[in-house]
């Protein structure tokens, strides 16, 4: 009985370091100890590790676009140039139970270098749009979100211009940093729904929302740019919202769309709209090379843009860019 016992406690312990060794355990149909049967359990016992939760997901794209034309002696005319348009965007997902919080930063610059221009380098791109959402689920696909919206840009604008008569070109600071900045707080519903393909719709309608503008170059809040009062640097406003964004929708195959709408309008003056749209469709040649279609759509009320015959009215704000270059994701 005692030798029995021995031998099935050295089994046992030899066993358990084949456990801790490796994750797949081999073991005889039947184990025979002095003639009896101690373990009938099979060809093999496949010990799975516990499966790791993900609550984050995080990433980003990186692109640079670059052209550049050089002439010397060229009948035809025209002038050298050089024009860099550079963008990153990065988000960091949140998922755990019924909490949801999403957070995305878009960072854009594009400059034109012509030599033949009194102001030779002129910036063509800039873009700062940072976007946070944070939900809980209330049903399967609605959401109760508080979004911030941040918007911006990060270098100094200037509108060029020639005097009749002269023969040279004159600029003007017409924006700059947090000149105008947009700080936006919503909460309300949002319809949100991912599908198999990992592109993502977002809707989100808040009646509770908070506009801010920001203008804190004094030049320019001294003449009530961008809608704050002259010699004012914010303008609060209260409305409701609409913003609405589409994800990695795949239009067909390597052609990505991103899009996202925002609209806003002032409790006081309801039915005016703020609003703005952006939309990139990527069109991916490999695993570095792609060619994206950015718009941009800006309208308010509040912002009037200097004409070319000296008069100042409002008016859509348009940007197109189409890019070919080096984009990398991570």
């Amino acid at each position: 009985m005692l030798k029995h016992t021995f031998f099935t406690g050295i089994l046992f312990f030899i066993l358990s370091i084949s456990v801790l060794a490796q994750d797949r355990l081999i073991i005889p149909d039947t184990v025979l100890i002095n003639g009896d049967t101690l373990l009938m359990l099979g060809d093999s016992i496949l010990l799975d590790e516990p499966v790791k939760e993900i609550f984050w997901q995080t990433g980003g794209n990186y692109n640079l676009n670059i052209q550049q034309v050089t002439l010397s002696n060229w009948a035809a005319g025209g002038a050298s140039s050089f024009a860099l348009n550079s963008g990153v965007s990065l988000f960091a997902n949140y998922k755990k139970d019924s909490k949801v919080w999403d957070t995305q930063l878009n960072i854009n610059l594009g400059f034109n270098r012509q030599s033949d221009r009194q102001f030779q380098t002129r910036k063509t791109n800039d873009n700062f749009v940072f976007v946070s959402n944070y939900g809980r689920q209330i049903s399967k696909f609605m959401y109760l979100t508080t979004q911030l919206d941040a918007r911006t840009q990060l270098l100094t604008g200037y509108q060029y211009s020639r005097p009749s008569g002269s023969e040279v070109d004159v600029r003007k600071k017409i924006s700059d940093l947090l000149s105008p900045g947009y700080l936006q707080s919503s909460t309300g519903l949002n319809l949100r729904k991912t599908y198999e393909n990992k592109s993502r719709l977002s809707i989100i309608l808040s009646p509770f929302t908070g506009r801010f503008t920001i203008v804190m170059n004094d030049s320019l809040s001294s003449v009530g740019a961008f809608g704050v009062m002259p010699g004012e640097n914010v303008r609060a406003e209260a409305g409701m919202s609409l913003a609405t964004s589409v994800v990695d929708f795949i239009l067909m195959e390597n052609v990505t769309w991103k899009a996202d709408l925002n609209l806003f309008s002032n409790y006081e003056s309801f039915g005016n709209l703020v609003v703005n749209f952006n939309s990139i469709i990527r069109l991916k040649v490999n695993k570095f090379i792609s060619t994206r279609i950015e718009t941009a759509l800006i309208y308010d009320e509040e912002v009037f843009i200097r004409q070319e015959d000296g008069t100042s009215r409002q008016a859509v704000q348009l940007q197109n860019l189409i890019n070919f270059g080096i984009s990398l994701d991570f």
